[in-house]
Formats: structure tokens, C-alpha cells, sequence
């Protein structure tokens, strides 16, 4: 994989998970998807974060040339949201509960979030899958109701990518 993608690209895509937890491994499986399709473009940038986000976004921050907009792909537990169901949301609503000692949703990561969107002219999208089953012990594969979400993803990540970036 060539991380150094995310310093050339229009957009970039970040699909976060570990695909050894069930529904927590939506994100990787989504950028998979994307680049199957292979009809981004070449100045969209899709990269399997897997784990490791936060150096990621770290490194986004630091550098001098940054993509217009940046997209992340994470499954949730929020409870105020049904088993399957897609949403894009705000760095405000990213879910504060830890699913695994390396999740997304933990302060530092979400501060990282909260930095790259205050201080770069970096639009930030999250879309977020509501995870049916993330299992205390290592069990690949997607619940039926997440596999479901994938085209929607899909869509969603679409729209982003082909519209305007708004960031003042």
C-alpha cells in the first residue's frame, strides 16, 4: 500500500477496523469494495487504516500538502442508531466507547479529528455503520444486517467524493 498517496490526493478515504472482530472490520472491507470498483479516479485516494488511524491523521497534520477532503469509515455502537444503519456524522457524534485498545473512538484519535478539522481547510467526512455483532473474541465476517449496509456506503462515499468541497 502507498500511505504517502494521502499527501497527493484530492480526496482521501480512510476505511478503519479490525477485520479479526466482525463488524468492526466494515471499514477495510469497504475500501476493498472501492478500489475493486476502480472508479474513484486517480486523485482519490482509498487506504485500509486498519488500526492505526491515529499516526495517520497525525501525519495529515503535519504535513504541508493536504487533500481537499478526507472521509472515514468506521463501524459504532450507538444506541441511538438500528443495527445496519448508515449515517454520515460529525466529529461530535463519533461514539466515545472503546470497542478495542485500538479503536477510533478514543479521545486521543477523536482529538486528532477535532485538530485536522480546526486547524487545515480539510473538509472531514464520517460515515458510520451502527456494527449488529462485534465479538469479544477474534471472529471475521460481517453480520448480515452490516453486509446489507455496504452498497449504501458505497453511495455515500460517491457523493462525497464527487461533491464541492464547502470549508471556508
Amino acid at each position: 500500500m502507498d500511505w504517502s498517496s494521502m499527501f497527493a490526493s484530492r480526496v482521501v478515504v480512510f476505511g478503519c477496523g479490525n477485520t479479526l472482530y466482525g463488524d468492526d472490520g466494515l471499514g477495510p472491507l469497504v475500501i476493498k469494495v472501492l478500489q475493486d470498483r476502480g472508479d474513484l479516479g486517480k486523485d482519490v485516494a482509498c487506504i485500509d487504516a486498519g488500526t492505526s488511524i491515529r499516526p495517520l491523521l497525525f501525519d495529515l497534520i503535519l504535513s504541508d500538502n493536504h487533500p481537499q477532503r478526507v472521509i472515514i469509515i468506521d463501524s459504532t455502537t450507538d444506541e441511538d442508531m438500528e443495527p445496519g444503519e448508515v449515517r454520515e456524522i460529525d466529529i461530535s457524534r463519533v461514539d466515545p466507547k472503546k470497542i478495542s485498545d485500538f479503536s477510533m473512538h478514543q479521545f486521543p484519535t477523536t482529538n486528532l479529528l477535532k485538530e485536522l478539522q480546526e486547524t487545515t481547510e480539510i473538509e472531514l467526512g464520517i460515515i458510520v455503520v451502527r456494527a449488529a455483532h462485534i465479538p469479544e473474541k477474534m471472529q471475521e465476517g460481517l453480520s448480515p444486517q452490516v453486509q446489507k449496509a455496504l452498497d449504501k456506503v458505497q453511495e455515500k462515499v460517491l457523493q462525497l467524493v464527487n461533491s464541492e468541497v464547502h470549508k471556508a
